[in-house]
């Protein structure tokens, strides 16, 4: 049995006997060549990103990559819709901290 995911973008679809499993942040970020699978959310670093981030706005976009011989979810592009502004690390908007005195 596969682990739970805790992710506000995985979709589960289990009613009378379907079995229908997505990335909603997969499905909507341009540009995705590779197809996702179940085993990607194992190691997928967004669910800890929304976490840890002071931004509460965030927006991403990912991307599945093949390095080697593995394939990971990778964060190509973060924006704080909030403030609009583009992030180099999503999990810090400037605007963010300096509003809530971090």
């Amino acid at each position: 049995m596969p682990k739970p995911v805790n992710c506000q973008y995985f979709y589960g679809d289990y009613h009378r006997g379907t079995h229908r499993e997505a990335c909603r942040l997969l499905e909507a970020s341009p540009g995705n060549e590779r197809p996702w699978r179940r085993k990607l959310c194992n190691r997928c670093p967004v669910p800890a990103l929304l976490l840890t981030s002071d931004c509460r706005d965030l927006l991403l976009e990912v991307e599945v990559k093949k390095r080697l011989l593995t394939e990971r979810v990778e964060v190509t592009f973060a924006v704080c819709s909030k403030h609009l502004i583009e992030l180099d690390d999503p999990r810090h908007c400037p605007q963010c901290a300096q509003e809530s005195g971090a």
